[in-house]
């Protein structure tokens, strides 16, 4: 098994199908996410081919980009397949893969997945998180903020999901890294309602 030829397979894959994406679920999302999730698994000592597999293929077949379907199983074994990955390690990237999204609740098992979880999840806090919310919201033509029905807006995404991200990393690399990008959130939201209500 060449590993770089797979995952060069891989990334060019993945540049077709999600090069342009509006949602923020892009090409550069997912180069984000391995990068990071290199950098972790360095420092945790875990599998860097596994690490770097499962987090190019961490959307594919994910539910935001299929009406509603996941269909993450499906699509990363006929990828694989067709690149003779042996059916151990295509059935560990499909378990990593299952459980990143903060949707699914589900808690990660292995080091890898803790890893590629960690990776996705810095990628929604911090100043690009913050582009990434607010692209999402618009696709989804949500309104930004509406005191009177908060429930639907990109605003109250922060409080559903990403000012909660912080306290669910795994690895003490991520929780390191999570800090500080949390701090420019609550530094956002301040100024956001200050200027929502004239106070600057």
């Amino acid at each position: 098994m060449d590993e770089q030829l797979i995952l060069d397979a891989v990334r060019t894959y993945v540049y077709r199908e999600f090069s342009g994406e509006g949602t923020g679920h892009d090409f550069f999302h997912l180069e984000r996410v391995v990068k990071m999730a290199l950098r972790i698994a360095r420092q945790e000592n875990a599998n860097l081919f596994l690490t770097e597999l499962a987090a190019w293929m961490h959307d594919v077949g994910d539910h935001k980009l299929n009406n509603g379907v996941d269909r993450s199983e499906e699509q990363i074994t006929a990828m694989l397949n067709q690149l003779n990955v042996p059916e151990h390690v295509t059935s560990q990237v499909t378990a990593i893969v299952s459980q990143v999204s903060f949707s699914k609740g589900k808690i990660a098992e292995t080091i890898e997945a803790k890893i590629v979880q960690d990776a996705d999840r810095l990628d929604a806090i911090g100043a690009i998180g913050l582009a990434r919310v607010f692209a999402f919201g618009g696709s989804k033509q949500r309104e930004i903020h509406n005191p009177q029905q908060p429930d639907q807006t990109t605003l109250q995404h922060f409080y559903d999901k990403l000012l909660k991200l912080k306290d669910l990393m795994n690895t003490a690399t991520a929780k390191q890294i999570a800090l500080e990008r949390h701090g420019y959130l609550e530094a956002f939201l301040e100024r956001f309602y200050k200027e929502w209500n004239g106070e600057a």
